[in-house]
């Protein structure tokens, strides 16, 4: 049982918390790049583990990511006037570049050096795969840049969205790492969806064994989370998700489909932002797909136009279908997957009381989760490095494999890891 005081230390990230000490070892994502689509374009409020800050591109095409308020008398540099290299206040001028030194306060005479004393907290931001990431950590400890494979693929290969969610980043988190809540929730929507849709093989190896073994073992970067299923007499069906520290997950692709991803990103302690990522190793996104991903198929969701509130969310119910779920249209009453997943999530409120909670074996993958974070809480407390950090425990995909069953997992993941090698080599 996860205790009421582990609770709260595994969902409170704000600066000086033990898991904010955490996640501001890793970069995250902080906005997509498409929100600062040029030089001198509009600022963009961004708010990150209970910080609230502006983001800007200046005239060079540097980001900045710094304190949303001027440091005269407290304005928002939203309304500020983004030129020259820098953001002005509209209230008094003060202006401040992308690191957010000032540069230039117009009523003190420059030969004064008013304006070198004025420094507002700034962030190193970089541009990967789509998305603005940010490093809100030490200095001295500021990591390699992202290197997940998603990432790295050309940007044909990927599409990613983002959605505001109303509940604590770790709700939302243990979601997606949930396998068995496919089997209800997402029960008559899967086979419907282009970006999901499963082929012949893998349907034929999900409905013969309905009861899976889930069995999660810890890796270098998180966790892998395996579920097992018998296929005949001499096989075993596995298929793998990814967990990586601290807010990351890949689940593999049924056939040919793109294979998906999300990184929970928390705002505060009661929402966080959805990172709901689709991509392909080794081939563009389709047309197909790519409507399917613009229209909220699949893990993403449709939005309120210029915002990123689903239409569907908690203030309208989801647009709950009480007829469509008696019918077996839905198996909850509401529609696609990812407001499927973001309803039961925001149901359980803000913050959900863990210590409540009757955990069962299927639950295992959540359980070890929660004690990676908490230990790598432990571990960054005492001077230590959290895993996840270094590109090779970021080079990783989640995979569905047939192995034999006299081979363990370890073995089995070993022995497909070597095939995709060579396959990649001879293509």
């Amino acid at each position: 049982m996860t205790t009421a005081e582990q609770n709260t230390q595994l969902t409170q990230t704000g600066p000086g918390t033990p898991m904010g000490a955490v996640f501001r070892r890793y970069w995250l994502p902080a906005l997509l790049a498409r929100e600062l689509p040029g030089p001198d374009c509009p600022p963009v409020r961004v708010k990150l583990l209970g910080e609230r800050l502006i983001a800007f591109r200046d005239t060079a095409g540097r980001i900045g990511l710094i304190d949303e308020f001027c440091a005269h008398r407290g304005v928002s540099l939203w309304f500020g006037r983004n030129e020259e290299g820098g953001i002005r206040c509209p209230y008094h001028g003060w202006k401040y570049d992308h690191t957010g030194q000032c540069v230039e306060v117009p009523s003190e005479p420059i030969e004064s050096g008013f304006c070198n004393k004025i420094k507002l907290t700034g962030y190193p931001c970089v541009e990967r795969g789509g998305v603005v990431w940010a490093y809100l950590g030490p200095a001295e400890l500021q990591p390699p840049v992202p290197d997940y494979e998603w990432c790295t693929v050309p940007d044909s290969h990927c599409y990613v969205s983002k959605r505001i969610q109303e509940c604590n980043y770790l709700q939302a988190m243990e979601g997606g790492l949930d396998s068995i809540h496919s089997t209800f929730l997402h029960r008559y929507s899967v086979g419907e969806d282009p970006l999901l849709k499963r082929d012949a093989e893998s349907a034929a190896m999900l409905k013969g064994d309905p009861h899976p073994k889930f069995i999660p073992t810890q890796s270098p970067g998180g966790l892998h989370i395996s579920t097992r299923r018998n296929v005949g007499d001499d096989r075993h069906y596995w298929r793998v998700t990814q967990w990586l520290m601290p807010c990351f997950n890949l689940f593999p692709p049924y056939g040919d489909n793109p294979c998906g991803g999300h990184a929970w990103v928390p705002i505060d302690d009661e929402h966080c932002w959805t990172f709901s990522i689709d991509y392909h190793p080794h081939r563009p996104l389709d047309a197909t797909e790519l409507e399917a991903c613009h229209d909220g198929k699949g893990i993403h969701v449709k939005v309120i136009e210029n915002s990123f509130v689903p239409q569907a969310n908690i203030h309208n119910m989801y647009f709950m279908d009480r007829r469509a779920q008696q019918e077996r249209k839905t198996f909850s009453g509401v529609m696609t997957i990812g407001i499927q997943d973001a309803a039961v999530q925001e149901s359980m409120g803000a913050i959900t009381d863990r210590a409540k909670e009757n955990l069962v074996s299927t639950d295992n993958g959540i359980i070890m989760t929660r004690n990676r974070l908490l230990q790598a809480s432990k571990d960054v407390a005492g001077g230590k490095t959290p895993p996840g950090l270094n590109i090779a425990t970021q080079r990783v995909r989640a995979v569905s494999m047939v192995a034999p069953r006299s081979q363990s997992f370890t073995e089995a993941l070993a022995a497909h890891e070597a095939s995709l090698k060579l396959a990649e080599a001879t293509a």
